[in-house]
């Protein structure tokens, strides 16, 4: 099969032949039919911490092509949504339904005595979180997958998977944002973009927008922003304190920088809460003062991974609400393109609009 391969950390993506295993156990042999980028990918191929050569890309729609022996969940033909949410059912968090802290992840993945599930010239190539999405077939654990049985257009179907669950499980999930609440986005992509939607639905007072864009501020407001604040021209702590009069009740930080999750902690309002989802490098800091204030207005820190969701239950959720019309989908992604355009379209992310969508025949 023709899959992206990052032959080392930091280098671009190459086109390459790469072998797959058949299916086995649980296994399910799934092609792809949509892949879309994320930026937590583009991040991940400069940091690494897996062995390459590696296969990116974790936001996966397609179609069951063969199923292992003992797979019970998915038949060939079924509309499949992949998730990095890999968990065993076991331990202490899955049996309380709360797979995003699943304890041993790991479940999902062949053991080191089995075959690999792929190879490059005899040598095994890492899918990236168990899923390795850039390619025109994954094989994976049926944990990894739900099926989707009101079938959606695959280039829309496939950010369901992060895009969508990061971002308005974080309002949704995560924070639980109250009716009337005032809320406030750092960063309007396409996580951004859903967190604001899910606002919207929550039934947020006013939804603030925080860019150095003014086009992607303009998009934003189509999905339910009520201000916006571009902070490359206004100090948006300023801006968003004297909209809410003194802070937001919920503010969400999805650029991954800590001088921009800084001002997002300091437009918190009293006894409001912080929602960190954007990855920054690792050794950062966040530095804040924790003077008598710090104690004073209580301002709660979250980091949120996934949107805290459950993608079995959340992802059939979001496709009803898009079904009955109370979610934007279609509206979310704003390109396709073909693998061999992925690392022309990963330096172009942080201008362009919307989701780009990688898309197969």
């Amino acid at each position: 099969m023709k899959a992206l391969v990052l032959d080392e950390i930091g280098s671009s993506f190459r086109l390459a032949d790469v072998n797959i295993a058949a299916p086995i156990g649980r296994e399910v042999l799934v092609e792809v039919k949509a892949s879309g980028l994320c930026h937590s990918d583009l991040t991940a191929s400069s940091l690494g911490g897996w062995p390459v050569p590696a296969i990116l890309g974790h936001e996966i729609s397609g179609v069951v092509a063969a199923v292992g022996p003992e797979a019970t969940r998915f038949s060939v033909g079924d509309h499949v949504v992949a998730s990095l949410q890999s968990h065993c059912e076991s331990c202490a968090a899955c049996q309380q339904g709360d797979i995003n802290m699943c304890s041993n992840p790991g479940f999902v993945a062949r053991t080191e005595e089995q075959e690999p599930r792929l190879t490059l010239d005899g040598v095994p190539v890492t899918a990236v979180a168990n899923l390795g999405g850039f390619a025109e077939q994954v094989l994976l654990h049926e944990n990894n997958l739900v099926r989707v049985d009101r079938p959606i257009a695959h280039e829309i179907a496939c950010i369901l998977g992060c895009g969508v669950l990061a971002g308005a499980g974080a309002v949704i999930n995560a924070a639980k944002v109250p009716e009337g609440s005032t809320v406030a986005v750092f960063g309007c992509g396409g996580l951004g973009l859903t967190a604001i939607q899910a606002a919207l639905l929550a039934g947020a007072s006013r939804i603030i927008a925080v860019d150095v864009a003014d086009e992607k501020l303009e998009y934003a407001t189509k999905f339910g922003a009520t201000d916006v604040v571009n902070s490359a021209s206004q100090d948006p702590v300023a801006a968003i304190r004297e909209l809410t009069e003194g802070g937001a009740d919920y503010v969400f930080d999805f650029v991954g920088r800590p001088e921009v999750t800084k001002q997002a902690y300091e437009s918190v309002g009293r006894a409001g809460e912080l929602g960190v989802i954007g990855i920054n490098k690792p050794g950062a800091t966040l530095e804040i003062s924790i003077g008598p204030d710090f104690i004073w207005n209580q301002v709660r820190i979250r980091p949120i991974f996934n949107g805290s969701t459950n993608f079995l239950r959340d992802i059939p959720q979001f496709v009803a609400l898009y079904d009955e019309g109370r979610f934007k989908l279609d509206e979310l992604v704003s390109r396709t393109i073909s693998l061999n355009e992925v690392n022309e379209a990963y330096a172009e992310m942080t201008s362009h609009i919307g989701r780009t969508v990688v898309t197969f025949p």
